[in-house]
This record gives C-alpha cells, structure tokens and sequence, in this order.
C-alpha cells in the first residue's frame, strides 16, 4: 500500500511538473474529454435524479410530520452539493472512466508500447498521463455541476407528487433558494477537482505499473477502481473538515 502510494505522489509531481506542456496535447486532451463525457454524461442523469428523488423520499415524510416539509429543498440542495453530488460522480467516474484508462495504458505496458515511446525519446508521462488527468480534472466539476441540478429536479418531483409530503415546486425551490449559497457549491467543486485528480494518477500509475500479461491487466484495473474509492472517501473525509473550518 506505501509502495503504491509513493508511487502514485512521484507520477503526480512528474504529472504537475509536464503541465507547461499542455498545449502540445491539447488534441488528447479533448479527445479524452469527449470519451469522458460520452461514458458518464447518461449515467449521471439517472444516478442523480435518483438519489435526490430518494433523498426527498426518505426526509421528506419525517418533516412533514413535524410540519416542516418546507425545509426539505435546503435539505437535499445542500445534501447533493457538498457531499452526494461529488462522492457519487467522483465513484461512478472511478468505476468507467479510471478503469478504462487503467486496462488501456496496462495493455500498452504489456505489449511494449511503452517502452517503444521511450525509445522515440516520448515520455509516457507527457503523452499518456497529462492528457488524462488534465481530461478528468475538467470532466468530473463539470458532471459535479450537472450532477447537483438533476438530483434538485428529482428531490423537486418528488416533493411535489408524493401525497406525504404535498409541497409544490414553488416551495421546494424557495427553499432551495434560501438554503443554498454559492459557498456550497464551490465546496462541491473543490472536492470534485482533488477526487478528480486522485482517480487519474491511481488509474494511470496502475496501469504503467502492470505486469503479468491479461491477467496483470484485470489486476491492475480492479486495483485501480478499489484504490480510487477508498482514496476518495479517506480525502473527502479530510477535505470536509478543512472546508468546514474555513466556512466557519
């Protein structure tokens, strides 16, 4: 585990270190982008939709009990922007698109295609690492962003239409409007661009360290998605109570 995490933080400095060269791959970059988005932008709409429908399901009922449905659009708008939106995409990311990038630079690490970039003098870190995390550290806030407005929808849809609850759309968003600041928001962000980061060096340290043929490459790549998750729930940890201190 300290071999893999050393391993990840030395790729990250190479990584941070080749960033001056980002317009040289710009091409990758987008190319990357788009793969990124086209593997997760469906996925996400639903998952999100979901889970704010479920979030206004499980709360809902209880407030209105108490007779206070009408803080459940705060409830789950700051519920899906600091934790579920961030956590969720940062995992359903890790899961397509880490494991991806893990079996695609593992397979180019087993058959030599790595060591034939080096023998062109390319090094794998500017031509295969940069673009990727570069990629995802943009995609992941932009699914975040997306993420957060989809799962209001599906807490507002639920609010209004189930009998238990019985608030419309125009007190769940008033709600919504009152509870919600831009600070929570960027919280979100913030942690959605360090996940980000995570997932891309664990996938592509994964996936140049493989070894083994096929079945190294089916270890790297369950490697990599368990590595990721736990990595993100460990920092999304940390990084709630660094945000929590500095907003109070």
């Amino acid at each position: 585990m300290f071999a893999d995490i050393g391993e990840i933080l030395i790729l990250l400095g190479h990584t941070l270190r080749a960033l001056p060269r980002t317009w040289r791959q710009q091409r990758k970059v987008f190319e990357q982008l788009f793969e990124i988005g086209n593997a997760s932008l469906l996925m996400a709409c639903v998952l999100s939709l979901f889970i704010g429908g479920v979030l206004a399901l499980q709360t809902g009922p209880t407030l209105a009990e108490q007779g206070l449905q009408g803080f459940l659009g705060q409830i789950v708008g700051l519920a899906m922007c600091r934790e579920l939106a961030p956590v969720m995409m940062a995992v359903l990311v890790a899961g397509r698109v880490g494991s991806a990038m893990a079996a695609e630079i593992g397979s180019m690490r087993v058959y030599q295609e790595i060591d034939a970039l080096r023998t062109m003098n390319i090094d794998p870190v500017h031509y295969l690492v940069l673009p990727r995390v570069i990629a995802i550290s943009v995609a992941l806030p932009l699914l975040v962003v997306f993420a957060i407005l989809v799962g209001w929808l599906g807490g507002a849809l639920v609010s209004h239409f189930n009998r238990e609850i019985g608030l419309p759309f125009e007190g769940y968003f008033n709600s919504l409007g009152n509870g919600i600041e831009a600070l929570d928001v960027v919280n979100g962000l913030l942690k959605s661009l360090a996940f980000a980061v995570v997932i891309g060096a664990v996938s592509c340290q994964q996936g140049l360290s493989t070894v083994g043929g096929p079945r190294g490459i089916g270890r790297s790549v369950t490697k990599a998605v368990v590595n990721s998750i736990v990595l993100i729930l460990l920092l999304d940890y940390f990084l709630t109570r660094v945000l929590m201190h500095l907003h109070t």
